[in-house]
């Protein structure tokens, strides 16, 4: 008898086990998405026209912040404190997620616009998303995340 309720037990412990995810490792920095670029060159600085792709995992966000975008934008700014009121941020994308997806990554240029030499840059993904409000309605919240990027300036 007490073989049986240890094989019974083992049996439980074994199939429940086996039914749980892996904890994936999310730190806070990630509850909006962990942003990335690249270009087929390789390039760590970018001139207006040159081709970058840009890659946005949401997997943390969703799966362990409960931050699902409703839609999200990608910008070119410079940095509040290092802005001199005549940089405007530079839109390059308004994108959703597909049914299911996590990820988005896309390929776009680096626009002709007007950029300082000199100045610091960062790609800055902004999601807007879902959450419930006191009386139970829906209100749109926004965080982002940012990556420094180089863009030489034309002459």
């Amino acid at each position: 008898m007490k073989s049986t309720v240890s094989a019974a037990l083992l049996s439980m412990v074994s199939l429940a086990s086996a039914s749980l995810l892996p904890r994936q490792s999310c730190p806070e920095a990630s509850r909006f998405g962990n942003l990335s670029f690249s270009s087929p060159t390789n390039a760590t600085s970018f001139n207006a026209g040159d081709p970058i792709q840009i890659k946005v995992d949401f997997n943390c966000a969703i799966n362990n912040f409960g931050i699902k975008p409703q839609f999200f934008d990608y910008l070119i700014e410079v940095p509040a404190e290092q802005n001199n009121g005549h940089e405007a941020p530079i839109v390059l994308a308004r994108r959703t997620l597909a049914g299911g997806a996590t990820t988005d990554k896309f390929d776009t240029t680096i626009p002709h616009a007007f950029f300082f030499a000199g100045a610091p840059y960062n790609l800055v993904l902004t999601d807007t998303y879902p959450t419930q409000g006191t009386d139970g309605s829906q209100v749109l919240l926004q965080g982002g995340v940012e990556l420094p990027i180089t863009i030489n300036a034309s002459s």
